[in-house]
């Protein structure tokens, strides 16, 4: 396999996203991503976690708040490998806005999870051949405004795709409804930054400092749907995926 040209380093922000081989669907269902989001916090940590076991016996996933119980009940905190700031799951593709903590942290969080979410996949569906298209995809992030407009890219402009899918050429034609939309879609971080839910996968860092409060968050994301002061797609040029 080819050297990755980026180079990952504690500390840094970077967009990590991919799709289905063939951009095929990668979840079918709500338990399908209630399963991702198990993998997820199994995958973020460099040691073994109390109930792990646990929680593989259930072969169609857990809640957030069945998985917040079985972890906060089990009093071990993981010694996380990344910083999930921002995450968004759509039906062929996901999107993770990530800080790296630990050295290779990234890379050893991607790997398994992809394996893990992987098996299960083929298991229960019975899909042979590749879930995903190649490694996943990772861009740099640079820059405070590259990271406020990949946040709302992530958490707001993707899922209103799914009502809206021409909004990048034509522009949104109804905000209200897309507002909705998105406060009500249970796969982004969304939720999390209008302190509507409080996930233990999430942890917001920096993005917590520049949007304090659900106020001064859904404020920036009115004013990126509305087309209010930078471009959100010259922002972020080159960080999302095609």
């Amino acid at each position: 396999m080819p050297t990755r040209k980026i180079q990952f380093t504690p500390g840094e922000f970077y967009h990590i996203y991919n799709r289905g081989n063939a951009r095929q669907d990668i979840f079918y269902n709500d338990k399908d991503m209630y399963r991702f989001l198990q993998a997820i916090y199994l995958s973020n940590s460099s040691s073994l976690i109390f109930g792990i076991e646990e929680l593989e016996r259930n072969k169609n996933g857990y809640t957030l708040e069945e998985i917040k119980k079985v972890f906060i009940g089990s009093k071990i905190t993981p010694n996380v490998l990344v910083k999930i700031c921002a995450d968004c799951l759509m039906p062929n593709h996901f999107h993770f806005l990530l800080q790296e903590i630990k050295e290779s942290g990234i890379t050893n969080f991607m790997q398994r999870l992809g394996t893990s979410y992987a098996k299960y996949f083929t298991a229960k569906y019975n899909r042979p051949g590749s879930l995903f298209q190649g490694r996943f995809k990772a861009v740099h992030i640079d820059g405070d405004d590259q990271l406020r407009y990949l946040l709302a890219y992530i958490n707001a402009i993707n899922p209103a795709q799914l009502i809206e899918p021409d909004l990048k050429e034509i522009g949104i034609r109804d905000i209200g409804n897309v507002l909705d939309w998105v406060n009500d879609y249970n796969w982004s971080t969304h939720q999390e930054f209008i302190n509507k839910r409080n996930s233990i996968l999430v942890d917001k860092g920096l993005l917590g400092e520049l949007y304090p409060t659900p106020e001064d968050y859904l404020l920036f994301i009115k004013d990126v749907l509305h087309g209010k002061g930078k471009k959100i797609y010259e922002t972020i040029d080159g960080l999302t995926i095609e």
